[in-house]
């Protein structure tokens, strides 16, 4: 009897030990409506004025983002802009009364200028000229009443920078520019000092001068391969802190000097990947953090005040990955932004003196982040040897086994995907869908010579990058392959039709939005201020008259004849970028053959649909035709 009463008792431990280990199964996340996913958020894009009594956000207005401003301690906001055509894009505090806010027409991305107090008054377009587009080089924050921008109002090739009163719409031509500057820097005082310069076609001519009375002169001429990029002036405006992969693969943060031509000292580097950005407290005149991303951003602190600053809010936000989104200008009170893979997160106002962190809004309260899935960090090789990063994401709740697949190549090409809340991956994964993302090579971050092994490689190494990660999926028995979608945006489009033509029987379907199908009427048709960097692109993609075979061949339209698969293609009429003709032809050539093609054009959209119900209307689409290809059970469900 003992012995039994032994067993027993070790059976049961065994069970109720076991239970406490294993991990307990997700339950499968409800059906949540499209609209959820790619409604405007409640409130975003927070910032706090320069005084400190503010904070301005963005909001809906008849399905527009508009700009509200609300006192901190009141409850109420004050609505200050009204559009109803198109969102409000950027926006900026540009002194304690007065809003500066950029919006085009249409998705034509010739953005205009406004200016808006804030209490709603005093609305005026500083640039109401047809056919220019204005940028933002220096909001001169020590300078209320001024701001520099650019605009391509005298030439369209070129941005001319002009200093702006806020006040009178007083502009003055600040340098003529030659034809062929494509930045313009200014110092801490805001004098304009220093610029880049395309020369000689191919190479990259840093310009910079003394004083505002002197010409700019060129210092430092390199291949665009090589690049020394002045991020912003030393803090006794004599010389750059800049990011530079000059004789070495990954970028690094260093002191340049100009007198010399020379760089000074070397402040940080990375090992794997390249250091992106770096920043600086205003207020102190110091260095606070470079930042880079591997499979997620990473921060290094030059400064003892900014990592005790940081970690002190991210000690009460644990669970989030956060950043400073805004401070006023004695850098006393901060808004801070959260968000994490499953999450598009919170907004929080941060109290330096009193150390208080008071929540201000969820950016998307509708959303339940227990019901997302989560982005997972993955690595594979490439038939050539290349170590592929990228982002493995599954559906909440079901097996990871013979999934439906859905490959999603970025866009750029030359960008690359982060970890984070994207509502695209989050919708395809909450339909049981895998979803694949994956940083081919040319994706930027990894240095010069990941970025290079793309030259001239569209539709071949670097496709071959996405079908090697759809076959690493297959292998693992995680993906399905009779069940194997591809959908992307911009270049990830082209990749839609590359991978359709070049490996048709690797996909089912695709999914081509603003894509090219074409590199021959895609170099025709780019916007004049991207004139001087076509020997660039020419280098970089293919020249039409000495790689005409190549270029034909990287060309899906030429080869609709090998596609089998249902194509459902998306675009905006007023597309700067990807002009409406990459789509129309390619369209047309799949007709011609009889292939399933479903075709969606957008009046009032250009390079991406960004009014809500064109978002609304595409991915009601994709869901559907998705599900139909793709036999999709648990849509169907």
């Amino acid at each position: 009897m003992k012995k039994n009463f032994l067993v027993v008792l070790t059976t049961v431990l065994i069970l109720v030990i076991g239970c406490k280990m294993a991990p307990p199964k997700e339950e499968r996340a409800p059906i949540i409506p499209v609209e959820d996913f790619f409604k405007n958020a409640e409130k975003t894009s927070f910032q706090i004025s320069p005084d400190g009594k503010y904070f301005s956000f963005k909001a809906p207005y008849q399905n527009r983002m508009n700009v509200f401003v609300q006192e901190v301690g009141v409850d109420e906001a004050v609505q200050i802009t009204f559009e109803t055509d198109r969102d409000v894009s950027n926006y900026f505090w540009a002194n304690e009364n007065r809003i500066l806010y950029l919006k085009d027409d249409g998705g034509n991305e010739n953005f205009k200028l406004y200016g808006v107090n804030i209490d709603g008054s005093d609305l005026l377009c500083f640039t109401d000229f047809e056919n220019v587009r204005t940028g933002i080089i220096d909001d001169l924050r020590d300078i209320p009443e001024e701001i520099i921008i650019s605009m391509n109002k005298r030439n369209p090739q070129a941005f001319d920078p002009y200093r702006l009163n806020i006040v009178t719409g007083e502009m003055t031509l600040l340098y003529e520019n030659p034809g062929n500057i494509s930045q313009w820097i200014t110092d801490h005082n805001g004098k304009l000092r220093a610029a880049i310069a395309v020369t000689d076609m191919i190479n990259q001519t840093v310009m910079y001068r003394d004083t505002e009375e002197e010409e700019f002169k060129g210092i430092l001429t390199t291949s665009f391969k090589e690049q020394m990029a002045p991020i912003f002036f030393t803090f006794d405006n004599k010389m750059f802190y800049a990011a530079s992969n000059i004789d070495r693969d990954k970028a690094e943060i260093v002191i340049f000097d100009p007198a010399t031509a020379s760089e000074k000292e070397v402040l940080f580097k990375h090992a794997d990947v390249d250091v992106e950005g770096l920043y600086y407290s205003r207020k102190r005149k110091v260095l606070t953090t470079a930042t880079y991303y591997t499979d997620k951003a990473g921060r290094h602190f030059f400064d003892a005040e900014s990592k005790e600053l940081y970690n002190q809010v991210q000690q009460k936000l644990p669970e989030y990955e956060v950043f400073f989104a805004s401070s006023d200008k004695a850098e006393e009170k901060f808004l801070v932004r959260t968000y994490s893979d499953r999450s598009l997160g919170a907004y929080y106002f941060f109290d330096m003196a009193s150390g208080s962190l008071t929540h201000l809004t969820d950016v998307s309260p509708w959303l339940d982040e227990k019901q997302m899935a989560k982005m997972k960090p993955i690595k594979y090789t490439s038939r050539d040897g290349l170590t592929i990063h990228g982002y493995l994401t599954l559906p909440v709740g079901i097996e990871a086994k013979n999934l439906p697949l859905v490959v999603n190549p970025h866009g750029g090409p030359w960008a690359r995907d982060r970890w984070g809340f994207n509502p695209e991956i989050q919708l395809l994964a909450n339909r049981g869908y895998a979803v694949l993302q994956m940083n081919f090579r040319g994706s930027t971050g990894y240095g010069r010579t990941f970025w290079e092994a793309s030259f001239k490689q569209w539709g071949l190494t670097m496709q071959d990058d996405i079908t090697d990660g759809v076959k690493w999926l297959i292998e693992k028995g995680i993906a399905d392959k009779e069940r194997v979608a591809i959908y992307g945006g911009s270049y990830g489009g082209y990749a839609t039709l590359a991978g359709l033509a070049y490996t048709p029987d690797l996909y089912k379907c695709g999914v081509d939005y603003v894509g090219v199908s074409n590199l021959f009427t895609f170099m025709n048709t780019i916007p004049p201020y991207w004139e001087p960097y076509k020997e660039m692109l020419y280098e970089m993609v293919g020249d039409p008259e000495k790689d005409s075979l190549l270029m034909a061949a990287a060309s899906p339209v030429f080869h609709a004849d090998k596609i089998t698969a249902a194509l459902f293609v998306a675009q905006g009429a007023n597309d700067p970028r990807v002009n409406i003709d990459e789509s129309d032809q390619m369209v047309a050539a799949m007709k011609a053959r009889g292939i399933d093609v479903q075709y969606l054009v957008k009046d009032d959209e250009g390079h991406g649909f960004r009014n809500e119900e064109n978002r609304f209307d595409f991915y009601r689409n994709m869901e559907t035709f998705l599900a139909k290809h793709l036999d999709n059970k648990v849509v169907a469900e």
